[in-house]
């Protein structure tokens, strides 16, 4: 995080907190950063502003990562108490963007414990909706959501970096010899070596529901031949992670305290799936690529010979505090708008609810297939962005079953947008974004073309003499 000189922050609570867990008293803390008790104890109670000097001390003296004490880190939590106030149930009582902010601040625990609350109360809704669906499968249904927001908080939580696996990754790379062997060769030769596993490339019509199964008893790794070759290197580096990695891997997951089955299970899928990026994009290597390219997406996927959503997913986890790449935001969606897939390790916040607003024209890419598409976005909060986004196909199909077409959204904040190959014809200096919102449910714009559903926590108006852009008017207060 860059902090301007002149920059101040109102951080009172925060500081307060970062004090007392250091065991420090405001006497002591004081004579650390060199300024006098009576002023720190007016930073704390919000009465004078911290300055950047004063951080940029603080980081100094005690070693902590900027973005994450001021708050940079908490945007998400922000924006999903924003987007929980905005339910019905709190019609009358909502708050505003600042308000939210104010309450992360103060507690961000009390926050949290808030979201669990609501949580819980909409699962208990959903149960009470669904009395007439056979229980046992309204139960896996509540269970398997709550697996997939648990893993999804953790993983945001973490910023999507995971140091100790990216290590671990880095140097089988170079033990494997990445940068000069085949990958596919390399990473065969390494299961036949260590784990005496072989790796065959199966029919469709004999393995026809899987992509990738591990035959243990007859010790071999079957993978369909529908996946192409970036899929199966991705497939054989997944492999040799459970296998090698699973302590490592166990380790982290105990620290994320998810609580349940499914949840360790999808987090140990997930963490896999992040050692197989890493082994096949090592960090320093890919940083520096894309770097260099600009973060051209497609040129690093043939540098790294990954898949076009392979490498915009690895993108978003160059996040190690002393080399750090764009804070990308990543989504996924298919041709029904259903988001399968969403990280942000910027601003930018996806709902927990609906899918992506029509606006935002990574829905237009099933209409432009092979042909990336650029934009420049806003949201009702007017912090802008700047998105890529491009149609893919996860593996190569049949006549009888056609491939699974789905889009992959990649951006990021404006400030980064001249590092980016993409934003080279733009004008950055005055920017036109197309303003967009979260999604239908909480956009609070008016007269917009492509709106499917009234906002919620909004009073709908009805006038029988005219019909505007929507067919939902609502009050603007």
């Amino acid at each position: 995080m860059t902090v301007k000189k002149d920059e101040k922050l109102m951080v009172g609570p925060r500081l307060r907190r970062f004090r007392q867990t250091l065991g420090l008293t405001q006497t002591r803390m004081a004579e650390d950063l060199g300024i006098s008790t009576s002023y720190l104890n007016l930073m704390e109670r919000n009465q004078r502003a911290l300055s950047a000097k004063v951080l940029l001390k603080m980081a100094e003296i005690y070693d902590f990562d900027i973005a994450g004490f001021t708050g940079a880190g908490d945007a998400h939590l922000v924006a999903e108490i924003y987007e929980v106030m905005r339910d019905p149930l709190f019609k009358g009582d909502s708050i505003s963007k600042n308000e939210a902010e104010d309450l992360v601040n103060v507690s961000p625990s009390a926050a949290k414990a808030f979201l669990k609350l609501y949580g819980k109360h909409r699962d208990s809704t959903r149960r009470a909706a669904n009395l007439s669906m056979d229980r046992d499968k309204v139960e896996l249904l509540e269970q398997s959501g709550e697996a997939v927001e648990a893993v999804r908080r953790f993983i945001h939580e973490q910023r999507n970096y995971f140091p100790r696996l990216d290590e671990a990754a880095e140097e089988l790379s170079q033990e494997l010899g990445l940068t000069k062997r085949e990958p596919h060769a390399a990473l065969t030769d390494r299961l036949k070596e260590k784990h005496d596993l072989s790796v065959r490339i199966v029919p469709v019509d004999i393995m026809p529901k899987m992509l990738r199964y591990f035959d243990r008893h007859s010790k071999r790794i079957n993978l369909s031949e529908l996946l192409r070759q970036s899929g199966r290197r991705f497939q054989l580096a997944f492999q040799i992670g459970m296998l090698e990695q699973r302590d490592l891997i166990d380790d982290i997951i105990k620290t994320a305290s998810l609580g349940g089955r499914e949840a360790e299970g999808l987090m140990r899928t997930s963490l896999a799936n992040y050692f197989a990026a890493a082994t096949i994009m090592p960090y320093a290597r890919f940083l520096k690529e894309a770097e260099n390219t600009r973060y051209d997406v497609d040129l690093l996927s043939h540098r790294f010979g990954t898949s076009f959503e392979q490498t915009a997913h690895r993108l978003t986890t160059l996040q190690k505090p002393d080399a750090r790449g764009i804070p990308f935001f990543f989504v996924r969606i298919d041709v029904a708008g259903n988001v399968s897939k969403r990280f942000s390790a910027g601003r930018f916040h996806f709902s927990q609810f609906g899918g992506a607003c029509p606006l935002w024209n990574i829905h237009e890419c099933f209409q432009t297939p092979g042909k990336t598409l650029t934009q420049m976005i806003q949201l009702p909060d007017e912090t802008t962005y700047f998105s890529v986004a491009k149609m893919v196909s996860r593996s190569d199909g049949s006549f009888n079953e056609p491939a699974q077409k789905l889009a992959i959204g990649l951006g990021c904040d404006i400030a980064y947008a001249p590092r980016l190959v993409y934003a080279q014809k733009y004008n950055l200096e005055t920017p036109k974004p197309t303003p967009i919102g979260i999604n239908c449910y909480l956009c609070e714009r008016p007269h917009c073309r492509q709106r499917a559903h009234a906002p919620l926590n909004k009073t709908l108006n009805f006038d029988e003499r005219a019909r505007g852009m929507s067919l939902f008017s609502f009050s603007e207060d």
